[in-house]
């Protein structure tokens, strides 16, 4: 069977469900920076002509961007965009704040499919992950869901180029930490740098590495 595909989206369509969302994720490993979420709602499937949607992950910078301009102007693709910024993931932690970054995710998207139709609201959540959101909403977690369903591998496409976005204009602001190339993960150039400079204000002081360098103030 190929992957990702429509079929957990199309078991919940039979069921009735209209505005299914698929859910995911960008940036709880990096030591710097928000975590940022997207959601997206397909419409209609048998208008979705793009080929080789995938995770995120398994494309390359230039192949998510491609997609991603594709996503983000589709007549049949609703989205939304959850950003949680590295001071509320220090308060609340990392899990929390993905949770409500999704959340925030779903709030945007409702948003702007009210602003189209009033009538069109989520009614079901498909997540990447392997736990719940704390909300009123019937969902579905799914463990390597952005390999795995369509709208969970758009949603990571979404979030990872909103999130790459951001930390290029980091980059300006604090361009000797060169977030333009590691996006905040903790490569080595990324640790050297801290050794170099110490942190900045978009570093996660709760963050184990960050802690161990004895950075954290």
């Amino acid at each position: 069977m190929y992957y990702p595909n429509f079929n957990e989206e199309k078991k919940l369509w039979q069921k009735g469900y209209k505005f299914v969302a698929g859910l995911d994720e960008a940036g709880r490993g990096p030591l710097a920076g928000p975590v940022v979420a997207a959601a997206v709602v397909i419409s209609d499937f048998k208008k979705i002509k793009i080929k080789n949607i995938n995770d995120s992950k398994k494309l390359s910078e230039k192949k998510r961007n491609y997609f991603y301009k594709i996503l983000t102007s589709h007549k049949d693709i609703e989205w939304g965009i959850g950003i949680v910024s590295e001071k509320v993931i220090d308060k609340i932690n990392i899990l929390e704040a993905t949770k409500l970054a999704m959340q925030k995710a779903i709030c945007d998207a409702n948003i702007r499919m009210h602003a189209n139709n009033t009538n069109r609201k989520i009614d079901f959540l498909l997540l990447d992950g392997n736990f719940r959101l704390n909300i009123n909403l019937l969902q579905k977690s799914i463990i390597k869901g952005d390999q795995k369903v369509i709208s969970v591998a758009m949603a990571s496409i979404i979030a990872k180029v909103t999130r790459d976005k951001l930390m290029q204009k980091f980059h300006k602001k604090y361009p000797q930490y060169r977030f333009d190339e590691h996006k905040g993960y903790p490569t080595e150039l990324h640790i050297k740098m801290l050794k170099k400079y110490g942190i900045c204000k978009i570093h996660r002081k709760s963050f184990a590495p960050i802690k161990k360098l004895g950075l954290a103030r």
